[in-house]
């Protein structure tokens, strides 16, 4: 073999191998290998669409890259070495990061799943699942507030309780241990006509409103045989001032858990 041949080869190998450890998705040389998954499980309620990337790379359904509403899909990857992934949600048009996962092969399969819209994001959504009821013709409840204090500016920073009661202002109970970044306690009761329900919110263990010197209420609507993650959301009117809450997100009508 000449020295020219021999260069050509030289160089047609070289080539390769630098190809390869440029492409993250070939096998580099010598490294382990391990399969990873994050399965996706996200409702965007926001005007503003969202994309989802692995690290850097956009999740594309169907030809679109951006997502209203429900985005389900599943990222499959490989893992060389001890490298690690990362899952990044932000907003379309302002580029705003929602939020960003790490994943490593500590947990090679892993699960993300959110609720956003404007001024809301609850995350591990599918981990936080609806209570049971104990008897049919029951209802039942778990409340999260995202938004507390974002209009209110109450200055209470401890968690809440919501006293329901019937129409005919008769009290029905208490859910209890209401937060920003977790779901209450699971409260059950017994359904009964009108459906409707008033829901005063006051601080841990009082009667008294978060907001100094207002009370805080809003009406919801009872259905039989239904246990529901409400979020709670603070309201403004149209100069930005507190107008009060409302309970009218059901996460399970957007997630199957």
């Amino acid at each position: 073999m000449t020295n020219i041949v021999k260069a050509i080869v030289l160089f047609f190998i070289t080539s390769l191998l630098i190809a390869a450890c440029s492409n993250d998705e070939l096998t580099p040389l010598y490294e382990e290998q391990k399969a990873g998954k994050v399965v996706i499980r996200g409702y965007n309620a926001a005007q503003d669409s969202i994309q989802v990337s692995l690290n850097g790379k956009l999740l594309v359904v169907d030809k679109r890259n951006a997502f209203l509403k429900k985005t389900e899909n599943n990222y499959e990857f490989v893992f060389y070495g001890q490298s690690s992934k990362t899952v990044v949600i932000s907003l379309k048009k302002t580029k705003q990061i929602l939020h960003s996962y790490t994943f490593t092969t500590a947990k090679p399969v892993d699960t993300v799943s959110f609720y956003t819209k404007e001024n809301v994001w609850i995350e591990n959504v599918l981990a936080n699942k609806p209570g049971t009821l104990s008897a049919a013709g029951n209802t039942g409840y778990k409340f999260i507030f995202p938004s507390v204090n974002q209009y209110s500016k109450s200055g209470y920073n401890g968690t809440l309780d919501a006293i329901l009661r019937k129409t005919n202002g008769q009290q029905i109970g208490r859910i209890e241990n209401i937060k920003k970044d977790r779901f209450s306690t699971f409260f059950e009761f017994p359904f009964s006509l009108p459906p409707i329900v008033n829901v005063e919110l006051v601080k841990h263990g009082t009667d008294e409103s978060y907001v100094p010197g207002r009370k805080v209420s809003f009406l919801m609507v009872m259905q039989k045989n239904k246990s529901k993650l409400i979020v709670l959301e603070e309201k403004a009117d149209a100069n930005g001032a507190f107008s009060g809450v409302e309970g009218s997100i059901n996460l399970t009508d957007y997630f199957s858990f």
